[in-house]
């Protein structure tokens, strides 16, 4: 059950108003929703390149006296971080896109 609400105005006073369709108020359509998806992919990937072991790991245990130099690698420093800072922009267009 819908409710009508009447609108008057000076202007409009004694003239019938036609009804105007409403057309689909939601803003996101089928391509921002790809896009958005895309872009939290690049995310989860570029979180899952950064896992590994931590600086004192040796071999998955422990080790105060050893040193990973791991943790310096081209794939955790520069890719991953590339990976999710992409994976924002794109969730950024995905927002901005017009339908």
């Amino acid at each position: 059950m819908s409710k009508k609400t009447n609108k008057f105005s000076a202007d409009s006073f004694g003239k019938e108003t036609a009804e105007v369709p409403q057309e689909n108020t939601f803003y996101f359509g089928k391509q921002n929703f790809k896009w958005m998806l895309i872009g939290f992919a690049c995310i989860v990937v570029g979180f899952l390149l950064m896992m590994g072991p931590d600086a004192n790991t040796v071999d998955g245990k422990y080790d105060a006296n050893a040193w990973n130099e791991g943790i310096f690698s081209i794939r955790r420093i520069r890719i991953a971080p590339l990976f999710v800072v992409v994976g924002f922009a794109i969730e950024v267009y995905a927002i901005l896109k017009k339908k």
